[in-house]
């Protein structure tokens, strides 16, 4: 009777340490999907999206509700639900999710299938400086979020601040970077995302007393609670309520030619040509800030090219585009008072404003500058039409820098609120304008959006982050694998570093060669940094530029995958580059960013050190495994250590993985979809397997959505010692069906087969006792289902 009178004594402690014991309930009403929740200092209004989403905002007493959002696009559905009454407590009952609510003391937690998710500590407090949110945390959930951050994948412990801030020349510790997000994701498979801009501050339990806090300086009181039964459902629910990632140009998965920066003209058209003498496949340019001016400082907002250096622009642009590249420009919201478009700007009403209503000026590193006002409907007319003017010259990708905006004093004033108000969403929004006004002057053309800082829900506008000025050493590398999979946990599936790294002037062949062995798995591929060491694979020593080669034509021949990739992001969400623990749960693999999926059916494990001979890989469970490069086979849930290359990173194939590859190809231009490989990994434990190859024109917006698509099905059976292959085609009404010459190439086939069928008609076929391949060549008329059956030696 004592031990239970202890325990009791303990639980009702524990609960009333985990309340707000000032928060008093007065009434509950639910009407029109609202449910209103009136308490002394305030309301309380909960409203359901959908099974897996719920949103909860407070509105203190005396405050207005601020119904805007920056983030969320999800229109909550009509679902059925039910407010019980119980005798000292409500509950909000879903489906899925529900909310319960405790009278006195008063709380509000969230759970999810009747099991507990998270509940509100002391929920809303305004304290001297900051309002905030405090949640409850169990003892050892492991967490995620808060954006771009070299932490460590477990961000547990660390107070985060959310102040979108360049931070240059990093290595393997950064706890201020260019994209930060008001996001917390949790092991246990729930995401909270405080929907408001304002800069502030995510506590991530920095107190070790199992708090989670958001504290900003001003704003919506409002979050979102996500759940998702995998973690695939998890991303899709969140992308769902802030927005799918568009589809890309195609031509966005090819090689980049890119450097800070190219002086003239001549430099630009010279280091393409380069290119193609070397043939080294590449399919963009990217210009940086000598475009408008000779000097890094004293320029920035001309945004106009400079005739000595770029005598013939359209000239230049034309030529390049018929030569299969596209020319990308840099671009910043500053202009600068010794600019050529100072006076324009000032006179426009361009910039943003001090208190007395003149144009803010300060003093940056480029130079006395004003800032553009893109919440002002001038300033954002203003700065659309000078990238129309670009987009009509032929330019068909914008480069946003600087964008957080880099120096963004707290004093200045938009035309939405303060600086400290809108600076984490100044990038979310650039991007926007530049999306939108795609969409209504050139709707036929899928924008390239290439920026370094944003918000959450930045994806659903086409924008593609990169993780700022990484120091171009070996420490710089090793923080990537964490940044890209965690922003791709956050939505932002196409993160992504310059290849070779960007700061500094250090020359290490070994170090760019891994970095851009890492890069051929990686959304974007673009090596990038300050000219003192040329970034582009054409400029280095032979031995550097043959393995450089061996990797982009790598990337190339893998377009028909990572297109599909692509497709799948923006389908559901997913990112190209995911965490082990997607799929394997094993729990030492949570904190783990050493290796990552490559899509469904690849495992990358990049070498991050010097002189790296033998390397210690983990192979995820529940799989059979196969080297990428010598078909070696490797049984699932084990650590084996291998012996290292230096033509290429670990890589290895799931079996029962179909991987659809190019031919080689000097653009993605080149490529049709109509001439393919086809590689097919077989293994005996895999009886059923499925795969597919999304395509369409590669440059047009909403394909698949107006039926101008197709979809390749492939699928494997396995019956006694009979493989079978079946090819099935989903094409859209709006797009032509073509004949496809494949190369179906199987591999792990040990022996001879006794035959093979195609359609029924015996075929030849050509089995490579070294290799153990099987290839087998086929004509497919998509208009009709086709199978290949194996019959296979005992």
């Amino acid at each position: 009777m004592k031990k239970l009178l202890v325990k009791l004594l303990i639980l009702s402690f524990s609960m009333g340490f985990s309340q707000n014991p000032n928060r008093i309930f007065e009434s509950i009403e639910y009407k029109n999907n609202i449910l209103e929740i009136k308490v002394n200092d305030g309301t309380y209004n909960i409203i359901s999206y959908n099974n897996h989403i719920v949103e909860t905002s407070f509105i203190p007493e005396g405050e207005i509700f601020k119904p805007t959002s920056h983030a969320v696009v999800l229109t909550p559905n009509e679902i059925q639900s039910k407010l019980i009454q119980n005798e000292d407590s409500f509950e909000f009952k879903t489906e899925g999710i529900s909310v319960q609510i405790q009278k006195q003391p008063f709380q509000i937690s969230y759970s999810y299938n009747g099991k507990k998710v998270i509940s509100e500590k002391m929920g809303y407090v305004k304290n001297d400086s900051l309002e905030t949110i405090q949640f409850n945390l169990t003892k050892d959930e492991v967490l995620y979020g808060g954006g771009a951050r070299a932490l460590g994948m477990n961000r547990r412990g660390h107070r985060l601040q959310l102040y979108n801030r360049a931070h240059y020349g990093y290595e393997t510790h950064s706890e201020l970077m260019n994209y930060t997000m008001p996001i917390v994701m949790s092991a246990n498979k729930y995401l909270i995302h405080f929907d408001n801009a304002p800069i502030g501050f995510l506590d991530l339990d920095s107190k070790q007393d199992n708090t989670l806090t958001y504290e900003t300086i001003s704003g919506r009181k409002t979050y979102q609670v996500v759940v998702g039964d995998s973690w695939f459902d998890l991303v899709d629910n969140y992308t769902d309520l802030t927005g799918k990632q568009p589809l890309p140009p195609r031509w966005a998965l090819g090689n980049f030619s890119s450097r800070f920066g190219y002086h003239t003209q001549r430099e630009v058209e010279e280091s393409v040509q380069k290119f193609r003498d070397e043939k080294i496949p590449l399919d963009a340019v990217i210009i940086d800030i000598f475009w408008f001016g000779k000097d890094i400082q004293g320029h920035m907002g001309n945004l106009e090219f400079l005739k000595d250096s770029f005598p013939n622009p359209n000239q230049m642009i034309k030529s390049l585009k018929d030569d299969n590249v596209n020319t990308i420009l840099v671009t910043e919201p500053f202009i600068l008072s010794t600019s050529k478009r100072w006076q324009e700007a000032v006179d426009n009403n361009v910039l943003a404003k001090d208190s007395v209503g003149n144009p803010f000026q300060y003093d940056f590193y480029f130079g006395n500058t004003g800032l553009i006002d893109i919440y002002n409907p001038e300033g954002k007319k203003w700065f659309w039409n000078i990238y129309k003017e670009l987009a009509e010259m032929g330019v068909t990708g914008i480069w946003g820098d600087l964008g957080e905006p880099e120096v963004h004093p707290s004093k200045l004033i938009h035309a939405t609120g303060t600086a400290d108000e809108v600076h984490n969403i100044y990038g979310h929004d650039w991007a926007r304008l530049v999306y939108e006004g795609y969409k209504k002057d050139f709707p036929n053309q899928r924008p390239f959006i290439l920026m370094r800082a944003g918000s959450s829900g930045s994806q659903r506008f086409g924008m593609m982050p990169w993780s700022g000025d990484v120091n171009r050493t070996w420490g710089g590398l090793q923080s990537q694998l964490e940044i890209a999979l965690q922003m791709g946990m956050q939505g932002l599936g196409y993160m992504h570093s310059d290849l070779g790294g960007f700061a500094g002037a250090n020359i290490d062949d070994e170090l760019y060669t891994r970095w851009l062995q890492y890069g051929v798995f990686q959304p974007i591929y673009r090596p990038h940094a300050q000219e003192d060491v040329p970034p582009e694979p054409v400029f280095r020593e032979a031995k550097t530029k043959a393995l450089a080669k061996k990797s982009i034509e790598l990337r190339y021949k893998l377009l028909p995958y990572n297109y599909t990739l692509a497709f799948e992001n923006h389908q559901n969400g997913i990112p190209l580059m995911r965490p082990l623990f997607f799929e394997d749960e094993t729990t030492s693999l949570l904190t783990d960013a050493s290796e990552y999926f490559w899509g469904d059916e690849f495992l990358i494990a990049p070498i991050m050190k010097s002189d790296v001979k033998e390397k210690d890989v983990y192979f995820p469970k529940n799989n059979i495994w196969f080297d990428f490069y010598t078909d070696e086979k490797f049984e699932g849930g084990v650590t084996t250590t291998i012996k290292t290359h230096n033509d290429y990173i670990p890589t290895y194939v799931k079996a029962g993985a179909f991987i659809p590859m190019a031919k080689p190809i000097q653009s993605t231009k080149e490529y049709k979809g109509d001439i393919l490989e086809l590689h097919y990994y077989f293994d005996d434990s895999v009886t059923e397997s499925k795969g597919h190859l999304y395509n369409d024109d590669g440059l047009t917006p909403d394909n698949y959505e107006n039926g101008a698509y197709e979809l390749l099905h492939f699928e494997s059976e396995l019956e006694k010692n009979e493989l079978d292959l079946e090819f099935e085609a989903e094409t859209g009404e709006n797009y032509t069906a073509s004949t496809k010459t494949i190369q179906v190439i199987v591999h792990n086939i040990s022996s001879q087969p006794k035959s093979i069928n195609i359609d029924g008609k015996k075929v030849n076929s050509d089995w490579n006792s070294t290799f153990k391949t099987l290839s087998i060549p086929m004509k497919w008329n998509t208009e009709r289902e086709s199978e290949i059956k194996i019959k296979l030696s005992k």
